[in-house]
Formats: structure tokens, C-alpha cells, sequence
């Protein structure tokens, strides 16, 4: 007799404990976000790497081509062999 009463009581907080676990459950799976990586590790590493160095030597020909031009321009300005010359060395010692 004393089951029996156990479980007159706990069937209506047994239904809302499963209300609240299912919504508990529901909420989790809706709220959660799943991360898909689409590649691994070393295929973005080396994406970024070929990136870095394509920027850095964009950058390093643009400073070429404006030492050079500098130098020429240097050298144009300048009024004997001298100057030139000097023109000339501090393109070398840059590049």
C-alpha cells in the first residue's frame, strides 16, 4: 500500500520534471552553435603565410622602384661625378 501511494504522489511532479527536462533539452539544441571547420590547420597556415608574403614583397618592390628613382633623380640633379656616383652608392646600400 505504501508503493502504491508513492506513486499516486509523484505522478503529477513527475510530468512537470519531464516538461522541464524535455524544454531543458530543446533549449540546449537550439542554442548551441556547431563549429565546422572547413580546413585544417596546416592549409590556413599556409594560406596566410603565402599572403604575408606576397603583401611584404609588393611592399619591397614598391620601395625598390622609389630608391631607384630616387637615385636617378639624384643623379640627374647633381653637377659632376662626384655626386653621381654617390647617388648611385646610397641606392646600392639600400636595396
Amino acid at each position: 500500500m505504501n508503493f502504491k501511494m508513492h506513486i499516486v504522489e509523484l505522478c503529477p511532479k513527475l510530468a512537470r520534471h519531464y516538461t522541464s527536462m524535455m524544454m531543458l533539452i530543446l533549449m540546449v539544441m537550439l542554442l548551441t552553435t556547431h563549429a565546422f571547420a572547413v580546413d585544417d590547420m596546416w592549409t590556413v597556415a599556409n594560406t596566410i603565410i603565402v599572403d604575408v608574403y606576397t603583401k611584404i614583397a609588393g611592399i619591397s618592390t614598391v620601395l625598390a622602384g622609389l630608391m631607384s628613382a630616387v637615385a636617378v633623380v639624384g643623379a640627374k640633379l647633381s653637377n659632376n661625378q662626384h655626386k653621381v656616383d654617390q647617388a648611385w652608392d646610397w641606392c646600392a646600400t639600400r636595396s
